[in-house]
């Protein structure tokens, strides 16, 4: 395992910062996490797998076989114990691309700032630079323009604008700084530590790696000045890594389970993280190409524009730039997804994906003759108000979105 040092950068604009949350356990008066006493807790309660009397004997056990039990299953990875115990944090600064590496890791719970509705600021965020901030406010007004000519009949201005946030913020780095409260087991967050060591030993980095590398190091930095790590839970003997990204190409297949191929954003891939019972992982691409916002592809004189601006801020792996994707699950799992995302309220973005998937799921499934062809037509339909199980809360009266052709 690599070393790991240093304290985190508190007063530095822009730089990582992590506050404990009261619904941790086992947080000192300072602020700090008591990683003595919740490793004992765990290892008591380890002992429930085989002790007759059960928890009302083993809180009153003796501390030596209390530490013993510890080295039995901390020291040797078994680590379900550990697993009781959540660590709460608020988390700034964080570059997006890293939430989306924690989210990926799926056992949590994140309640994240919204790129979609709220408007970003490059004066007050460091990750982004000058230019994308003037493009996002350029691209901001010929937004709003263009979605008033086309939908005002159905949108009112406060819609419109959270709109033009969605589509604008294409052309700002996967580095923009967001914030987020994440809970996760706290043998987790010191597994997931522990991938990100393997992934800054990696070789031949990228610009791109280079870059993630430093929010690794802040993000670690904290986590060690909280007294949250422990190098026995940061063991890594079966060499696992970060699951978002792709060691090998996974094949497509479409059953009862499936597993499938596609290009998408980088907003995309953050929307899809919020279904953490499917799992993602991406590659760049060996040749840059761009998400172009559907609502602009009738001029093309925008489309030029739009592919000028987005590709003169390459450096900063833009949003909207476009990354595989491999996606995979169970049916069931899938159409609960369905559930989500065919809809006028989701991103246009990954409903456009959604249902593309759905209808190659469906021929695949008609081909083979599968008992489950018969099911997904059931969901070939439209948007999930159409679906037979789902009732919808909220009619939004928009015939495009129903239909699922609409272009922002």
């Amino acid at each position: 395992m690599g070393k790991i040092e240093g304290k985190c950068f508190e007063m530095e604009q822009n730089k990582i910062k992590v506050e404990l949350l009261p619904h941790t356990p086992f947080i000192k008066n300072n602020g700090k996490f008591d990683k003595k006493a919740a490793i004992k807790y765990s290892a008591k309660l380890a002992g429930e797998c085989y002790e007759p009397e059960g928890w009302s004997k083993l809180k009153q056990e003796d501390d030596k076989k209390t530490e013993n039990r510890t080295n039995l299953t901390l020291g040797l990875e078994h680590a379900t114990p550990y697993e009781h115990i959540n660590i709460g944090f608020e988390i700034v600064n964080l570059p997006k691309i890293l939430a989306m590496i924690l989210n990926n890791e799926r056992q949590c719970s994140t309640s994240e700032k919204s790129a979609r509705y709220t408007p970003i600021d490059a004066n007050i965020d460091s990750n982004i630079s000058t230019k994308e901030g003037k493009l996002y406010n350029k691209w901001m007004n010929i937004f709003r323009t263009i979605i008033k000519d086309k939908y005002g009949y159905v949108h009112n201005d406060s819609k419109i604008e959270k709109l033009a946030q969605e589509n604008a913020r294409y052309l700002v780095t996967v580095f923009a700084s967001t914030k987020m409260i994440h809970t996760v087991p706290w043998i987790q967050l010191n597994r997931i530590v522990s991938y990100m060591i393997k992934y800054m030993e990696k070789e031949n980095k990228n610009d791109f790696d280079e870059r993630l590398i430093e929010s690794f190091n802040q993000f670690i930095n904290c986590f060690l000045d909280l007294d949250v790590l422990d190098e026995r839970a940061m063991s890594n003997r079966k060499e696992r890594g970060l699951s978002l990204f792709a060691e090998r190409k996974v094949e497509e297949h479409f059953g009862s389970s499936y597993s499938t191929n596609y290009k998408g954003s980088f907003a995309q891939l953050a929307q899809a993280h919020r279904h953490r019972t499917l799992e993602y992982n991406m590659g760049l691409l060996d040749e840059k190409e761009y998400f172009i916002p559907p609502i602009l592809l009738d001029n093309s004189s925008l489309v030029d524009e739009w592919l000028n601006d987005i590709s003169s801020v390459a450096y900063a792996n833009p949003q909207g730039e476009m990354i595989s994707i491999n996606e995979c699950g169970t049916y069931d799992k899938f159409i609960l997804k369905t559930k989500e995302r065919l809809c006028s309220a989701a991103q246009q973005e990954i409903m456009k994906q959604t249902r593309s998937t759905l209808l190659k799921y469906k021929k695949a499934l008609e081909e083979s003759n599968h008992s489950l062809a018969r099911n997904i037509a059931l969901y070939a339909k439209g948007a999930r108000c159409t679906f037979p199980d789902y009732s919808c809360a909220n009619n939004c009266k928009f015939k495009e979105g129903k239909t699922l052709v609409r272009k922002i």
